[in-house]
């Protein structure tokens, strides 16, 4: 298969010039899996009928938000393979964060239409395969691929349970976007979302294997530091901080300034209740807020 691309400031179109191959399809059967947004974990099955995706009722897939144009996207099947067309939506059609106009999906391929996510899955045991990102989005933020807050409550209560058991002692630093607000007002929710995503990858690429890091909110995140110290928590608060502040965070070529603030605690021996922690953190957050945003309180 050969793809003709085009880039402008405002646009990557993908235009499909050749019909992909049976490797590049895979299997006949296929499905979306609604992985962020309204009917999460909702299937959509694909087979040799187009399939429209848009705002208008008469949609084989109905996603209803001003994001969304009546008409938005077609997938359609071609050879052993399915294509995604945007149908010149108001707001475009993301394939993997970049915009589209005609491209052959792929196998685990993410699909942003509005503020809805879906993800596109082909292959062998459909069934499997389903039932395994249900299981992933029991504990995954679909936006930013961080755990989310049901992983978080739940792993920070053994994390307290095995502290005292232990008598080790942990960390708990929470944060969350400054001017977050701002940011949705001046360039909309979309551009929002897209912050959002994009914050997930610097705060992934700077904990260890053992920390747990988790969307809480809306803008609000935290990460919890299995035998680290306060002293040792603040440092590793700090280089989230400058990470996300030396990223560059982008929206249809617009470049977005984003900095985040930071509050830490240390689970003490008196403390038995995870709300209690997570007080202690969120006062040093909101310290951190007060003293002029994008620093770290401990």
């Amino acid at each position: 298969m050969e793809d003709e691309r085009t880039t402008n400031p405002n646009k990557t179109v993908v235009t499909v010039i050749s019909h992909p191959s049976k490797k590049a399809g895979g299997s006949r059967e296929a499905c979306l899996v609604i992985i962020y947004g309204e009917d999460l974990g909702r299937r959509v099955p694909l087979g040799e009928e187009p399939c429209v995706i848009g705002r208008s009722s008469k949609c084989d897939v109905q996603v209803d938000q001003e994001s969304v144009s009546r008409n938005h996207a077609r997938i359609s099947r071609l050879g052993d393979g399915y294509t995604i067309r945007d149908l010149g939506s108001t707001n475009g059609t993301y394939v993997n964060d970049e915009l589209v106009d005609e491209i052959v999906l792929r196998d685990g391929d993410q699909l942003k239409i509005g503020r809805t996510i879906f993800k596109f899955i082909v292959g062998g045991n459909m069934e499997a395969q389903y039932h395994e990102e249900i299981y992933r989005l029991m504990t995954v933020d679909g936006l930013t691929e961080l755990h989310n807050k049901r992983f978080f409550t739940e792993s920070l209560e053994k994390e307290i349970s095995r502290a005292k058991r232990y008598e080790r002692s942990f960390s708990l630093v929470l944060f969350d976007i400054d001017h977050f607000k701002k940011i949705n007002d001046t360039y909309g929710h979309l551009a929002g979302d897209a912050v959002l995503r994009q914050l997930g990858a610097p705060v992934r690429g700077r904990v260890r294997r053992d920390d747990v890091p988790a969307r809480t909110g809306g803008e609000e995140f935290a990460v919890i530091l299995p035998e680290v110290g306060k002293d040792g928590a603040a440092l590793l608060a700090d280089k989230l901080r400058r990470a996300v502040q030396d990223s560059t965070f982008r929206f249809e070529g617009t470049i977005i300034p984003v900095t985040i603030s930071l509050g830490v605690a240390e689970w003490t021996e008196g403390v038995v209740d995870p709300a209690e922690l997570v007080k202690e953190a969120d006062e040093k957050l909101y310290e951190a807020k007060r003293g002029g945003r994008n620093r770290v309180c401990s």
